[in-house]
């Protein structure tokens, strides 16, 4: 089996594993400080890979600058919010489902940013989206008491927040960073997410590092596995032509996720959650599906 077939989605299994490895280091490390390492560690591995390579840096003051604007919202918000909450109680399966609207949160915000109009099926689509998230996390919401609810809120609207701002930054990056070698722009990115998270880390947590084994392996998945190889497999998709595949696949993320919360955590497959899930990625294809043109 060539690499050509297996990369799409051998791309999207490496991806859904990030919610799992949040929730794997949660026990072991304070989330921020967590991930200011993972960033320090990531920026440096991509900064030795563009030395190596010879490739080219930025060649202005505000391509620097766009990098690592764009690593703020891709890296330091999108993903201290999203381990955040998940360490704060939010179950991973449900934080990979509101992460998967983010595309319908980037084509709510098309026709405000570059005048893009939503067809019909696209308009059902983000509707849909929605409603799915809702179908799976209303119940669990409501069972709880008013004291509960208000401490659950909280973690949730950050992870909400969280999405958005990937949602921020992948606009941000379509327009300012259409050139430049992406390996030079992720080390960038790597470092603006540690401009977020490290003081914030400084701010709230006590920068608890539990150096076991369990910590150590997380790292070493976040790092090369995430951080490094997924990277990778993108940047070959995109060299090959082949992200409209990738991207069809990421669809099956939430339920990839959902299945490994519940194998390796004992998250519960709820009904609610299986039919909310599958809401969400029929509206998250609809939104997305191209529509073929006939000549």
């Amino acid at each position: 089996m060539t690499l050509d077939r297996i990369a799409p989605a051998l791309f999207v299994l490496l991806w859904s594993t990030g919610w799992i490895v949040a929730k794997y280091a949660s026990p072991h490390a304070d989330p921020l400080t967590f991930l200011s390492m993972r960033f320090t560690l990531a920026a440096l591995l991509f900064g030795l890979i563009t030395f190596a390579s010879r490739a080219a840096w930025p060649s202005t003051r505000s391509g620097w600058l766009h990098g690592i604007v764009s690593g703020v919202f891709l890296h330091g918000i999108y993903l201290g919010g999203v381990w955040w909450a998940i360490s704060q109680g939010v179950p991973s399966s449900v934080s990979g489902l509101i992460a998967a609207l983010q595309p319908l949160l980037t084509a709510l915000a098309a026709p405000l940013i570059v005048g893009e109009r939503l067809t019909r099926p696209q308009q059902f689509g983000v509707i849909l989206g929605f409603a799915g998230l809702s179908v799976a996390i209303l119940p669990r919401l409501l069972a709880l008491d008013s004291s509960m609810l208000q401490i659950a809120l909280v973690p949730l609207l950050v992870n909400v927040f969280a999405m958005a701002s990937v949602t921020a930054g992948t606009i941000y990056q379509k327009r300012y960073l259409q050139e430049g070698d992406l390996r030079a722009i992720a080390a960038l990115q790597y470092v603006g997410g540690f401009l977020v998270v490290m003081p914030l880390a400084l701010l709230i947590e006590p920068l608890r590092i539990d150096w076991t084994m369990e910590f150590v392996l997380a790292m070493a998945w976040s790092v090369l596995g995430l951080s490094l190889v997924s990277i990778m497999l993108l940047l070959y998709l995109i060299r090959r032509g082949q992200v409209s595949r990738a991207a069809s696949l990421t669809y099956l993320v939430p339920p990839a996720v959902a299945i490994e919360s519940w194998f390796l955590f004992g998250e519960a497959l709820t009904v609610p959650m299986i039919i909310g899930t599958l809401i969400v990625v029929i509206g998250v294809w609809l939104t997305n599906r191209k529509t073929r043109v006939i000549a």
